[in-house]
C-alpha cells in the first residue's frame, strides 16, 4: 500500500473528510434533481462515439468546485468538466460529477459520484457516492466503511480464492483496443462469472467484499481516484496491467487481494 507524502495533522484529515462530504452532499441534490426528469438530454463530448454530458454533470462539479473556492481555496483541482485548476498547499481534489452518465440518462440506479483528494503519492481519501440508491462508501486515513440503507458497516475486501471461483466485472465488454480486448477476454474466460454496466459500483462492490476484479482499459484519472482511496482502504488492490501505479488512469486491474491481482496479471499478460 503507498504510503502518503504529506504529513497530515489529525484534524487536517478531519477536515478533508468533512468536506469531502461536503462536496458529495451538493452533488447528490444537484444530480437528483434531475435524475429521470421528462425531457433529460445530453450531448456528445465526442464525434465518433457517443459520450455523454448532461445538464447535471455540469451543475454537479459546479457546485463542488464552489465549495471548495469558499473552504480549500488553496488546493488544486481536477474535475471531469472544467478541467484543472491551480494550487499551492500540495493537496487535489479529484472530482467526477457522475461517474456513468449514460447510465444515469438511461434511468439505472448504479451511477455515482466519485470525490477523492490526492498528495503527490496519489489519491488518500475517496468517496463512492450513489445518490439515488443513498450508499456512501469511504475510504483513507485508516478508515473503510459504506453507510446507508443497511445502516453504517466496515468495508473488507474478500480473501483470495482461484480464478475459476472468481467474480470478474467491467464497464463495457469492449474493453479498449482490440488487442487489450483480447487480454481481457484470456481473463474473462478463466472466470467463473462475469458482468458488465456497473460503472464505478463495481470498485464499491470490491470494497465491500462481494466481487473480485474490476478490469477496465481507457479510464481518465478521475475515473478511478476514488474508487483507488476506497478500495486500498478495504485491503484491496489497484494497479495498471503492469502492476504499476494506476492513479493516472488508462488500463486498471482492482483487485479483492494480492492472490487474485497476480493470477489476473499473468493472465492478462499472458
Amino acid at each position: 500500500m503507498r504510503t502518503a507524502q504529506m504529513q497530515l495533522s489529525e484534524a487536517e484529515q478531519d477536515e478533508l473528510i468533512v468536506v469531502a462530504g461536503a462536496l458529495a452532499d451538493a452533488a447528490r441534490r444537484e444530480t437528483l434533481a434531475h435524475f429521470r426528469s421528462a425531457g433529460l438530454g445530453a450531448d456528445s463530448k465526442e464525434t465518433q462515439r457517443f459520450d455523454p454530458v448532461t445538464v447535471a454533470d455540469r451543475a454537479s462539479e459546479r457546485a463542488m468546485r464552489a465549495i471548495l473556492a469558499l473552504r480549500r481555496p488553496r488546493d488544486a483541482i481536477l474535475g471531469e468538466e472544467f478541467g484543472p485548476r491551480e494550487g499551492t498547499s500540495g493537496l487535489t481534489w479529484i472530482l467526477d460529477p457522475i461517474d456513468g452518465t449514460r447510465g444515469y440518462l438511461s434511468g439505472t440506479p448504479t451511477w455515482g459520484v466519485l470525490v477523492a483528494v490526492a498528495d503527490t503519492s496519489g489519491p488518500i481519501y475517496g468517496l463512492i457516492d450513489q445518490p439515488y440508491i443513498g450508499e456512501r462508501f469511504s475510504g483513507g486515513f485508516g478508515r473503510a466503511e459504506v453507510f446507508g440503507p443497511m445502516g453504517r458497516k466496515l468495508l473488507a475486501a474478500r480473501p483470495a480464492r482461484p480464478l475459476g471461483e472468481a467474480i470478474l466485472f467491467s464497464t463495457f465488454p469492449e474493453v479498449g483496443t482490440p488487442a487489450e480486448g483480447a487480454a481481457f477476454a484470456r481473463l474473462a474466460r478463466e472466470m467463473r462469472l462475469v458482468r458488465y454496466g456497473m460503472d464505478c459500483y463495481a470498485y464499491a462492490l470490491i470494497a465491500s467484499g462481494q466481487i473480485d476484479l474490476v478490469v477496465e482499459a481507457g479510464l481518465q484519472p478521475y475515473d478511478v481516484a476514488a474508487p483507488i482511496a476506497v478500495i486500498e482502504a478495504a485491503g484491496g488492490i489497484v494497479t495498471n496491467w503492469q502492476g504499476g501505479p494506476a492513479a493516472g488512469g488508462g488500463q486498471i486491474i482492482a483487485a479483492a487481494n494480492a492472490g487474485v491481482h497476480a493470477a489476473a496479471l499473468a493472465v492478462l499478460n499472458g
